[in-house]
């Protein structure tokens, strides 16, 4: 799944054209001028251009305290900042007092760096924290001296996650311990290489850090992997229901059963965090949901899936089927099937999808899974687990509406209600996640980390809504977001207009611009000016204002608030 070192440093001879350019900083305590090389290969791979800016190694300090550095001269939007556990190292024998908290010392040289960069720039910082190094000047019995180099690196990999990580929006880790934990000491590092020239990463492992760094800036931009397609036969579980029987397929605490039953473990940990899942099985639909309903080893059950297809049908026509259900992008999909043909099949028609080699024994399964990184997020609430249901829920209705013959009907059947409100500290999470997911509803594709949106809430120049969305069938949670700027005493700017591919077609769009009209008038003002941005997945919303009755003027559409009259809908205000 990873390129070689070499095959990114090709990829840097292909035209950028076209891919969004993202403004990285890399500052770094060794050399990191072949990291620069393995991202900017990896950037492209994924779709985007990285100009990257990379201080000479040992300026760290001087770049970012420093007010008139070029770090900031530069305005990046990103900084990667690459501390080495060896300058760690040398740092502690240097600093060595048994009555000194190391770690703790180190973690305010953090923190300071991190609130000067929140000072004077908005730049999302991004830092490595530290594979791990036994000097074994204690043996084993390091981990019960608090003292000790490796006590204390512990301790400050623990302490960068739980007092800066988790108590700041726009700070995040790259975990290079698990990148270690997972592909060896030996294969990380090479002493030779890093006597000679500086470089504490090997030629080996670069990809694999530049693609985990990448995950996390292509979470940030809204591309990550929402949805997890399984095959169920040899993939789910062990044998195939329709020869073997319900009894005799493999899932359980024995043999190949086992691993079975722990990747299914961990599926199901995927799906309680948001990702949708669904089945794309070659099968009767009543033998492929047996398993589900009567198998007392299943961990996996009916109402974990958010799509269920089983027939006998081409797969890549199902998968269309899926995501014509869900409406999300087929890049955002992963697809796990043990039958080469069957991947192949779905690799040659629906190239977006990511189609994964499983290895051949399933007891590999989850081990050549987790060194993928597949799924990566920079955000998490409690609204990720009921995901499923809302899917679910949109299935039924995308079935019941083929009952009716007049769309009217069927939108005044839902009995929708929507819960509009400024944002707030509730809201928060769900605004923040929702700007980071929206990708073809989204007129400027802006995003934003919770940081930035508590920023908006004490704004004197904006105004916030948020919409949740409900109807007979459930409640769709807060599907909509809109950000509007005060231009002038005349014209409000819709900085931001967003919403959920899963509500489209209900007539939120017009309930949503009857809200923002209520704002200007309210308020007093006379126009209402929007922009579109297009992007390589919104052109769905290309001629969304000229469809509202906005008229063009110098690239920006605007309608004057007295000439408009408000829409009708099948929406009402939740009371």
């Amino acid at each position: 799944m990873y390129k070689t070192f070499s095959e990114l440093k090709k990829e840097l001879r292909k035209d950028s054209k076209g891919l969004k350019k993202i403004k990285i900083a890399l500052l770094g305590d060794t050399a990191t001028q072949f990291l620069n090389v393995a991202l900017k290969g990896t950037a492209i791979n994924e779709g985007f251009e990285f100009e990257i800016f990379e201080a000479d190694f040992g300026q760290i300090s001087r770049q970012i305290l420093d007010p008139t550095s070029e770090y900031y001269e530069f305005n990046a939007h990103y900084t990667i900042i690459f501390e080495s556990s060896h300058k760690l190292l040398a740092q502690y024998y240097k600093s060595y007092d048994p009555q000194v908290c190391f770690a703790e010392n180190k973690l305010v040289y953090v923190t300071e760096l991190y609130k000067t960069i929140q000072e004077r720039s908005k730049s999302r910082v991004i830092y490595c924290n530290f594979p791990l190094i036994n000097n074994q000047v204690f043996g084993n019995f390091s981990n019960k001296v608090e003292s000790s180099f490796v006590f204390q690196q512990n301790k400050l990999n623990y302490l960068l996650s739980a007092e800066i990580a988790f108590k700041n929006d726009n700070f995040f880790i790259a975990d290079l311990v698990s990148i270690q934990n997972k592909w060896g000491r030996d294969f990380m590092f090479s002493p030779n290489i890093y006597v000679n020239t500086e470089m504490v990463l090997s030629l080996d492992v670069l990809p694999i850090v530049a693609h985990h760094i990448t995950g996390i800036i292509s979470s940030l931009e809204g591309k990550f992997k929402k949805c997890l397609i399984l095959d169920l036969d040899n993939t789910t579980w062990g044998g195939i229901i329709g020869d073997d029987g319900l009894e005799k397929i493999q899932i359980g605490s024995f043999g190949i059963g086992k691993a079975f039953t722990e990747f299914q473990y961990w599926v199901k940990a995927l799906q309680q965090r948001g990702v949708i899942l669904a089945v794309c099985s070659k099968n009767d639909e009543d033998k492929a949901k047996e398993p589900f309903e009567k198998h007392p080893d299943m961990v996996l059950k009916l109402d974990d899936i958010a799509v269920f297809v089983a027939n006998w049908e081409n797969k890549a026509d199902n998968i269309r089927k899926i995501q014509g259900i869900l409406n999300i992008g087929f890049d955002s999909m992963v697809f796990l099937d043990d039958n080469p043909f069957e991947r192949n099949i779905v690799r040659e028609n629906l190239p977006e999808v990511c189609v994964l080699e499983l290895p051949e024994d399933p007891a590999e399964y989850l081990e050549y899974l987790y060194g993928l990184n597949l799924f990566e997020t920079a955000s998490f609430s409690e609204n990720d687990a009921e995901r499923t249901k809302q899917y679910q829920v949109e299935a039924q209705r995308i079935v019941d509406v083929e009952r009716f013959t007049n769309v009217e009907d069927f939108l005044k059947s839902l009995h929708m209600v929507s819960d509009v409100q400024a944002f707030n500290s509730f809201s928060k999470p769900r605004v923040s996640q929702l700007t980071q997911r929206s990708n073809q509803f989204n007129l400027r594709t802006i995003r934003y980390t919770e940081q930035d949106v508590e920023e908006l809430m004490n704004s004197d120049a904006h105004y916030t809504i948020s919409f949740t969305l409900e109807d007979k069938y459930g409640d769709n949670g807060l599907i909509c977001v809109i950000v509007l700027e005060k231009k002038d005493q005349e014209t409000l700017f819709i900085d931001t207009w967003l919403m959920s591919c899963r509500v489209l077609k209900r007539g939120m769009e017009d309930f949503t611009l009857n809200t923002i009209l209520d704002v200007a008038r309210k308020n007093g003002y006379r126009y209402v000016e929007g922009e579109f941005i297009p992007t390589a997945k919104n052109q769905m919303v290309m001629d969304h204002y000229e469809g509202l009755g906005f008229t063009e003027k110098d690239e920006r559409w605007v309608l004057d608030v007295e000439d408009y009259k408000n829409k009708q809908v099948y929406i009402n205000h939740k009371l």
